[in-house]
């Protein structure tokens, strides 16, 4: 394990015990359906991060389906739902061990609160209508949020020496440019879906404010 890789460890669990979400320990006692949207986001988060593909060794693309989570639970259960979902993929050896840690924040910290700053703005700043929401807080915020993941990722890796600027350009930004729309569509669709049949599930959706008739 490098420095820098011992770094992004210490820096997972740091953050993730500070910010840890106590009030979510007991609704999940007392909430089984909230049981069910959890951990069933787990399972589809891993799943999905399990279908990559890529050239060079790290530098592999996935679906992300952070700014889904981030809507549906906020940023700090977002936090524990991707840990889970790297540990899913360390035990099924798709990640190592030693780079838990950095795809931790890479994937799941940094672009949880980016998307969930997205999401934000737009509240405080764009009119409170359906449409903002889907397509701003879902549909571009997921395009820009795996953009980030993706810059971030590449910078990583050069900074870290294990690959050339050149390599992780032809092998990886290029490629990225392939991505960003699936990503931002999966997300825009998600969303569209739950905000009509699964409201209750979207902690982020008022729906007293976005469907007000006089807005």
């Amino acid at each position: 394990m490098t420095l820098w890789q011992g770094g992004a460890w210490l820096l997972w669990l740091v953050l993730l015990l500070w910010f840890f979400p106590r009030e979510l320990v007991p609704k999940l006692r007392t909430d089984a359906g909230y049981q069910h949207l959890l951990f069933g986001s787990v399972l589809i988060i891993g799943l999905l991060w399990l279908v990559r593909a890529g050239i060079e060794p790290g530098l592999e693309l996935h679906l992300l389906g952070i700014t889904t989570l981030v809507l549906c639970h906020g940023w700090r259960i977002t936090w524990l739902i991707g840990s889970l979902a790297i540990g899913m993929l360390v035990a099924l050896g798709k990640v190592t061990l030693v780079d838990a840690g950095s795809v931790a924040v890479l994937t799941v910290m940094l672009p949880a609160v980016f998307s969930y700053l997205i999401f934000i703005l737009s509240y405080q700043y764009l009119p409170r209508h359906l449409f903002i929401y889907i397509f701003v807080a879902g549909f571009a915020s997921a395009a820009l949020t795996i953009t980030l993941k993706i810059v971030l990722t590449s910078l990583w890796f050069y900074w870290q020496g294990l690959h050339s600027w050149a390599s992780i350009y032809q092998n990886y930004l290029q490629l990225a440019l392939l991505i960003w729309f699936a990503e931002a569509l999966l997300n825009g669709m998600a969303i569209t879906l739950m905000s009509v049949y699964r409201p209750h599930w979207l902690r982020t959706f008022y729906d007293n404010e976005y469907l007000s008739p006089d807005r």
